[in-house]
């Protein structure tokens, strides 16, 4: 099952019990959400029997998409979501319980939807997404849409009247049911006439403007960068302990560039910024299983100077062995939510995957850090510690594969 896995958890659509399995960091691990049964129950009447293709928007584990699959045996559901670990657990569900007629990716909001002409889009709207992001969901689906085709969302209640607000105030929009409990609202809706100006980029130049918070400027170590920063990721306005003693250990006096640098969550951007403003890597591979944090750190090292074809990106939840073999250096500030089982697995692969002579750097809490080395002992993998830093409660290292 993997080290993220916590439960399996059970959905009841169609005639037909769905088996989910769970991973403990992804929404609604406990069980399926109240808010994701109570939209299922309102398409599940024979008026909605004949659309066949239906995407599922931040799909999550799959209960949404999964559970609309289960009920017509000749839909085609799109399952998307910016969690590379959403879509790893979406797709073993849909093989789990013998769907098919599955497809399970990443995209940003709407921007790598792979079809045109859906019959319905659903969504459970993420609460914390913020104003901007919450009306580009909503009106977004309206240019992906089938003449006649239908999206369908549900919300958490404090967002009824925002989301009311949103539908009723957007040009060509046909609100034609809602639905209401204490807790959850579910809206029906439909686009007439031409698209809602709103369900555009706002920055046709890469499409992140919707998602943007501020711009910083930051020096460290003598190294200054400016970065675009994004809502939903952390340090939007400084570095966080573990990133400054990463930062400390790799800017320090004498470094040598790495022909190739792979930086595990990026997040905003910071340490490849840094990185590459210091050193000049000859390659930057920024890994993240979050495709918001992917999109800013390569958007912000190219507006830092380094040309795009140096920068690429890879939207999975850990690198690939493949990824690793020929990397000079490899870089992680590690997620501080996830299960220690998760996060002992992923030391164990950078270490193991990188060649001799590599170098590993790692920042997170000192318990993190410490458990770690452990997993490195126990696993009995070749390295040495060259550096170990320590401040408020937070520690960076420098490993050496051997």
């Amino acid at each position: 099952m993997g080290p993220h896995f916590k439960k399996t958890v059970t959905l009841d659509v169609g005639g037909r019990r769905l088996e989910l399995r769970v991973a403990q960091d992804l929404f609604s691990s406990h069980e399926v959400d109240v808010g994701t049964r109570l939209l299922l129950r309102t398409l599940a009447g024979p008026e909605h029997g004949g659309r066949r293709l239906v995407l599922d928007l931040g799909c999550g584990y799959g209960p949404l998409g999964l559970g609309l699959r289960a009920a017509a045996a000749d839909r085609v559901v799109h399952l998307v979501d910016r969690d590379a670990l959403a879509v790893d657990y979406s797709r073993e569900n849909a093989a789990a319980n013998r769907l098919d007629g599955v497809e399970a990716y990443g995209s940003l909001g709407y921007a790598d939807v792979r079809a045109a002409g859906f019959d319905l889009v659903v969504s459970n709207i993420p609460a914390k997404a913020g104003p901007p992001v919450i009306e580009r969901l909503l009106l977004g689906a309206a240019g992906l849409l089938a003449p006649g085709g239908l999206v369908a969302v549900v919300v958490i209640a404090p967002l009824r009247e925002q989301v009311a607000a949103v539908l009723e105030g957007a040009a060509g929009v046909e609100v034609v049911f809602r639905r209401a409990t204490a807790g959850y609202a579910v809206f029906h809706y439909r686009f007439r006439g031409p698209p809602a100006a709103a369900a555009g980029p706002a920055d046709p130049a890469d499409g992140l403007q919707v998602y943007e918070r501020q711009r910083v400027s930051i020096s460290h170590g003598g190294v200054a960068v400016r970065l675009r920063t994004a809502y939903g990721l952390p340090e939007f306005d400084s570095l966080s302990h573990p990133t400054r003693l990463v930062a400390d250990a790799l800017l320090r006096p004498g470094a040598r560039p790495p022909g190739t640098a792979l930086v595990l969550h990026p997040g905003q951007g910071w340490l490849p910024c840094l990185l590459w403003a210091a050193v000049r890597p000859g390659e930057l591979r920024l890994v993240d299983r979050d495709l918001l944090a992917l999109r800013f750190s390569q958007a912000n090292l190219v507006a830092n100077g380094c040309p795009p074809e140096r920068a690429s990106i890879g939207h999975q939840v850990d690198p690939d062995p493949a990824g690793l073999r020929d990397a000079d250096l490899v870089v992680a500030v590690l997620r501080p939510k996830e299960p220690p089982e998760a996060t002992a697995a992923t030391v164990r692969r950078l270490v193991a995957e990188v060649p001799r002579g590599a170098r590993v750097v790692l920042g997170a809490s000192s318990t993190a850090i410490t458990r770690g080395l452990a997993a490195l002992d126990a696993a009995k993998l070749p390295f040495r510690t060259v550096d170990r830093r320590r401040a408020k409660g937070s520690s960076a290292v420098v490993l050496e594969r051997r």
